[in-house]
């Protein structure tokens, strides 16, 4: 069963999750504008897209599809990026099971390292507010 009912309920997640990122720690995206990367999210159940353009400063966030052109595409379920928010699955082992799948320069999503560790943080407050769960599904 899906964590998210509808893109607009991932949107909204994320919009406050990254928000609390940027309040806490402003220079949380640093490492990804050193990498000058732009990183597209494609979800499934729900469908919903997140880009995150750290090409140049201030870094965008993009929310639905967009016509930019990323250095890194990911494509996973949105139960599974749920589930590395949590650090209930490494990214490593969603990579190797196939849950997630990654086009562009792998080595450059080391610059999310940061971005991840901050997310992992506020997620879950994130997600009890919205009341919803803050565990991974079983399969």
């Amino acid at each position: 069963m899906p964590i998210y009912s509808s893109d607009t309920q991932l949107y909204t997640c994320f919009r406050q999750l990254f928000g609390i990122i940027e309040t806490h720690d402003p220079k949380a995206a640093d490492a990804l504008l050193k990498a000058s990367l732009a990183i597209t999210f494609t979800c499934n159940s729900p469908t919903a897209t997140i880009t995150i353009d750290a090409r140049r400063a201030p870094v965008q966030l993009l929310y639905g599809e967009s016509k930019l052109n990323p250095t890194i595409e990911v494509g996973l379920a949105a139960n599974t990026l749920h589930c590395l928010l949590l650090g209930e699955i490494r990214l490593t082992k969603a990579i190797g099971n196939g849950l997630v799948d990654l086009k562009g320069p792998v080595w450059k999503t080391l610059s999310l390292a940061d971005l991840f560790h901050h997310a992992q943080q506020f997620y879950p407050g994130v997600l009890s507010e919205a009341g919803l769960p803050v565990t991974c599904p079983k399969p």
